[in-house]
């Protein structure tokens, strides 16, 4: 991965979490190829299966409040292979209520192997930094699946079905700051 980004870097394990900045969204949207020389880093075609619209959203919400930047989106980089296997992050920064909502994202062949949850984890810790920060919530499909597992892996707990618009029956997640279940790397 490039050694001089401009763009705030979390760091897990064996990835790289690094925040999108207007210009690194901006290579996102322009092409893979873009982007692999942007970070200096593998990127395949089909590295995300959300194409390019929680980009697009993202960046317009950035561009009204910059200083939103790390409530938005994340690449997840894998350390050793330097290699994009993902993206993630928010879906905005806190609530009045202090609530943030995380969501991620594994490329097919990295998954079920612990990615997705060490992601996952970062981005709760990260939140958890916040004195703002109550609680962290992610929805899932309504039924056992990949990231249920990896959501009570992060400590969440399951909260309640309840109807979406867009995706129909969900299952809602949390976490409370200062639970047994709040882990840290």
């Amino acid at each position: 991965m490039k050694p001089n980004l401009t763009e705030h870097i979390l760091e897990t394990p064996r990835l790289y979490l690094v925040v999108c900045s207007i210009s690194l969204y901006e290579a996102i949207l322009r092409h893979d190829r873009e982007l692999a020389s942007y970070l200096e880093v593998e990127v395949t075609a089909g590295w995300t299966e959300f194409g390019d619209e929680p980009s697009v959203y993202s960046m317009e919400r950035v561009r009204v409040n910059p200083a939103e930047e790390a409530w938005w989106q994340y690449l997840a980089v894998h350390k050793t292979d330097n290699r994009l296997i993902g993206a993630g992050g928010y879906k905005g920064g806190p609530t009045r209520f202090g609530v943030v909502e995380i969501g991620y994202e594994i490329r097919p062949e990295y998954r079920n192997q612990g990615y997705a949850t060490e992601f996952a984890q970062g981005l709760v810790d990260r939140a958890f930094q916040h004195e703002a920060v109550k609680t962290v919530q992610a929805h899932t499909l309504a039924e056992p699946n990949a990231s249920t597992h990896v959501l009570k892996k992060c400590g969440m707990s399951f909260v309640e079905e309840m109807f979406d618009a867009e995706d129909g029956t969900i299952w809602q997640w949390k976490v409370e700051k200062g639970s047994d279940s709040d882990l840290k790397f």
